[in-house]
């Protein structure tokens, strides 16, 4: 098993190849380029470290959202285009998800969340317990304030992470929560390629034709055109 996989959801664009004796290798550009300018050497790189070809791979991985509109939109075109042409099946991997396994901790609340503007966060709780995430809640896409009041409803420990934690980490610590260091805040292919080695174990697969993608929510071009209808 040898996994590409690939993660733009946000301003990181992120590769990785992922095998059965962990990470091979994992690179990652966060200098707000577009992911058009940066996906592509990325994955290029990424195979050549790991001394394999595309033909090499079994599977891509992609981080399925939610997120930037934009970005998801690349990175599912990117592995649509890689996973036609190679003949490979596709394995979707929620952004929140990866995001949560960068700080995997045992029997400890785990909260990413990401910047949606306007003051609200993508986000959705979890706690791991018995070697794997248990998901806690929906995907939710809310006001900080009340996912912050969600999160603080548990009355446990949390950790917070994600790039929603740079608008809102002084509410977080005010609150008495941890956030995540910077090395693990944003998010990682590493990450969804490790699930994606899980999720392939229960058949969690499908073509490049099929992948679907985690929005949320409309467009915000959309949503101010209904507004004015």
């Amino acid at each position: 098993m040898k996994i590409l996989a690939i993660e733009s959801s946000g301003t990181t664009s992120s590769v990785a190849i992922v095998d059965e004796g962990g990470i091979a290798c994992e690179f990652s550009a966060n200098h707000k380029k577009n992911h058009s300018v940066t996906l592509m050497p990325l994955v290029s790189y990424s195979l050549e470290s790991a001394g394999l070809s595309l033909s090499n791979c079994t599977h891509i991985a992609i981080g399925s959202g939610p997120g930037s509109f934009t970005g998801l939109r690349l990175g599912g075109a990117t592995a649509k285009a890689l996973a036609h042409g190679a003949g490979l099946p596709i394995v979707p991997v929620p952004t929140l998800d990866a995001l949560a396994y960068n700080v995997f901790m045992e029997n400890k609340i785990i909260a990413p969340i990401m910047d949606a503007r306007r003051n609200e966060v993508y986000a959705c709780i979890y706690i791991c317990e018995n070697g794997g995430l248990k998901q806690l809640t929906p995907y939710l896409n809310e006001e900080f304030d009340i996912f912050l009041n969600r999160v603080a409803a548990l009355g446990a420990q949390a950790s917070f992470l994600g790039d929603g934690c740079l608008v809102h980490k002084e509410a977080i610590l005010k609150q008495g929560f941890a956030v995540t260091p910077l090395n693990n805040l944003l998010q990682r292919a590493s990450s969804v390629g490790l699930l994606a080695r899980e999720q392939i174990t229960f058949g969690n697969i499908v073509s490049y034709k099929n992948l679907e993608l985690l929005y949320l929510r409309k467009p915000q071009a959309e949503r101010e055109l209904e507004g004015k209808a």
